[in-house]
Order: structure tokens, then C-alpha cells, then sequence
């Protein structure tokens, strides 16, 4: 029996509500297996846990969940009860530093059964991988002075280190899908980091002569995910643009609301995490009408990422089939229910 041991936090808002949806189907997945098991230990870590705490996670937190095998998160922040800097600084980027999660990736793909808003998508599949630790989002500046006068830098800071084993993950990657790699940069106008990205990525290249490669700037390459999303396999980002290009890909799918993530550990170290795009969306949290299928196909990630991609795989046609059958929430057309929605994607795994 192969056990899977996870840190369950479905920290605020709708996570809470999508992410008991989401071990539910992974309880299915153990069962149709027969020969894997999920042990779930949940830490109530939140924003209601830092207004009772005046922390988000207890100063032990870490070591809490460090052995774990990956962290299943929900979603994290409530403005009205915790500054985003406070709540995200405190839980999801406490936990991707510390756990030196430093490559995140992200899909973007046309599935069945939802309509992109694009005119002709073409049935696009991209996997973006992102710089998840350095670049443009390093605490790095500071301000001085005041009035007019104020001066504020912020720094971006690029390491051969970091941009050479997001660039090999990418390539790596590429060899399992369709063998083309496309690096996203702006050098003719971030005159010092983006070329030295450039270098790496045709450094890296040379070890991988049968990977297509090209290299777009990141206005032109946000175009192409509108205008030829089918033209793109695997792009590699810095930080801040594979953020962007992110939000890109979840919107040409349809909905921010199906979109997963994974934030992947390469040492071995401690566990990755895995977790959907969306945010907490307070507002409609406790009205049953959230989106499971972000944290769902968040979990067909999370079985990927162990080996399980055959049962990742009947997941995702199970997601596909519940919406082409009607079944989804209101974000993406339909009426169904959080619940319905998960017993639909559960009832198909169990005609597969």
C-alpha cells in the first residue's frame, strides 16, 4: 500500500468549502486504485486563526508539516480581517520560501465542456513554468525620503543558480510533452537581468537538441496567448512575468475558478504544495456555489507529481465529462451546487 501523507490547510473563505470537496475525490482515487491512501492531518491556519493567534500558523508551524509527502492548500487571505501582506506572508509565502519551493507551474488548456471567451482556441495546452523565488519579487529596495523628494527602488534580483534550474525544469518537462520550449523576456528594455535570462536559456539549450526552442518578449508572447495559444507547449518565465502569463492562461480557459497550481520542491528537502489560482473569494464563501474543479484539478496535479498519472489522467476526463454533461457551477454557465458538482466528477471515475 502506498501511503501519501498530506498537510491539508484550506485556510480562508471558500477554501474551506472546496478543499473537503477535493479530498473527497481523492478518497475515490485510493479506493479505484486499491492500492493507495491518503492520510490527511488539517491545520486550521488562516485569517480567523491570526485574529484569535496574532499569527497565521503557531511558531512551530513548519516543522508541523515538514515531513509531510506535499501541503494541499485552499486559499489564503480575508481583507476584512487581516491585511493580504500579513495573511500571505504569514502562510502561503512562509511556506513556499521556507520550503524552498522554487519552480511553480501552472496549466492552461482548453478543456471540454466550458467555453473560452477566445473566438477560436484551437484546443491550446500550456504548461507554464515560472521562476518562483527570485526576480522581479525579491524583498530587496527600500524608500527614502519624503514629498517630492521621495525615492523608492525595488530591486529584482536574478541568480545563475535559480534562472538555470527553472530553464532545465522547462526543458526536462518539454521532452514529456510536445518538445517545445518558449522563453519569455523583455531584454530589448530591462537592459542588465533579462539578457543574462537570455544567455542561461541558450546555455540550457545546448543540452537539449531535440527541444524547439524560441524566444518571445513578454508583451508580443501575452499577444500569442490570445491570438495562438496552439502554437505554445512549455514557457518559461521570471517571476513576475510567469505570474502574469498565469492569469493569462486561466482566463482563455474560461474561468480563474478551474485553474491549478503546483509549487514544487527539487531537493527533496521538504514537500511541494499544491493549490488552486483562484483566491478565497469571501464573498460568496458559505452560498455552496465556489468551483471545486481549481482544488480538484489541483489534486490531479498533486497525483502527477507522484507518479499516479494514470489516475491523474482518468481525473482530469472525469472533470471534462461533468461539464460537458452539464454539471458546473454558475462562473462558468451551469447551476449546479459546490456538492453536485463533486459527485458528478466522483460518479464518472466509478463508470471509468
Amino acid at each position: 500500500m502506498k501511503q501519501i501523507e498530506l498537510a491539508v490547510i484550506p485556510g480562508d473563505g471558500i477554501g474551506k468549502e472546496v478543499v473537503p470537496e477535493a479530498l473527497r475525490v481523492l478518497d475515490v482515487i485510493a479506493e479505484i486504485h486499491g492500492g493507495l491512501k491518503f492520510n490527511s492531518i488539517h491545520h486550521p491556519w488562516s485569517s480567523e486563526y491570526y485574529v484569535q493567534h496574532g499569527i497565521m500558523m503557531p511558531e512551530d508551524g513548519l516543522s508541523q508539516i515538514a515531513q509531510s509527502d506535499a501541503v494541499f492548500l485552499g486559499a489564503v487571505g480575508d481583507p476584512a480581517l487581516v491585511a493580504d501582506h500579513i495573511s500571505l506572508g504569514g502562510l502561503l509565502l512562509k511556506i513556499r520560501r521556507e520550503f524552498q519551493q522554487v519552480i511553480n507551474i501552472r496549466p492552461a488548456k482548453q478543456l471540454k465542456g466550458i467555453v473560452s471567451p477566445l473566438a477560436n482556441p484551437r484546443d491550446f495546452d500550456i504548461m507554464i513554468v515560472r521562476e518562483n523565488s527570485e526576480g522581479e519579487y525579491s524583498s530587496i529596495g527600500g524608500r527614502v525620503h519624503s514629498g517630492e523628494d521621495e525615492i523608492v527602488i525595488q530591486n529584482a534580483v536574478f541568480t545563475k543558480k535559480g534562472v538555470s534550474r527553472v530553464i532545465e525544469y522547462a526543458f526536462e518537462l518539454a521532452k514529456q510533452r510536445n518538445g517545445r520550449v518558449t522563453s519569455a523576456t523583455k531584454s530589448n528594455g530591462i537592459v542588465h537581468s533579462m539578457p543574462f535570462w537570455d544567455e542561461v536559456f541558450k546555455e540550457v539549450a545546448t543540452n537539449y537538441e531535440e527541444i524547439q526552442t524560441n524566444s518571445e518578449h513578454i508583451d508580443a508572447l501575452s499577444a500569442f496567448f490570445i491570438t495562438k495559444p496552439q502554437t505554445l507547449d512549455v514557457v518559461v518565465a521570471s517571476n513576475l512575468f510567469g505570474d502574469i502569463l498565469s492569469d493569462i492562461g486561466a482566463a482563455i480557459m474560461g474561468s480563474i475558478g478551474i485553474a491549478p497550481a503546483g509549487n514544487i520542491n527539487l531537493n527533496g528537502k521538504y514537500p511541494s504544495m499544491f493549490e488552486p489560482v483562484h483566491g478565497s473569494a469571501p464573498d460568496i464563501f458559505g452560498r455552496g456555489i465556489a468551483n471545486p474543479i481549481g482544488q480538484i484539478w489541483t489534486a490531479k496535479m498533486m497525483l502527477d507529481h507522484f507518479g499516479e498519472l494514470e489516475m491523474g489522467t482518468l481525473l482530469l476526463e472525469a472533470i471534462e465529462d461533468s461539464m460537458q454533461s452539464g454539471i458546473k457551477t454558475a462562473d462558468i454557465g451551469g447551476s449546479s451546487s459546490t456538492s453536485e458538482v463533486t459527485d458528478e466528477i466522483i460518479a464518472n471515475l466509478r463508470k471509468q
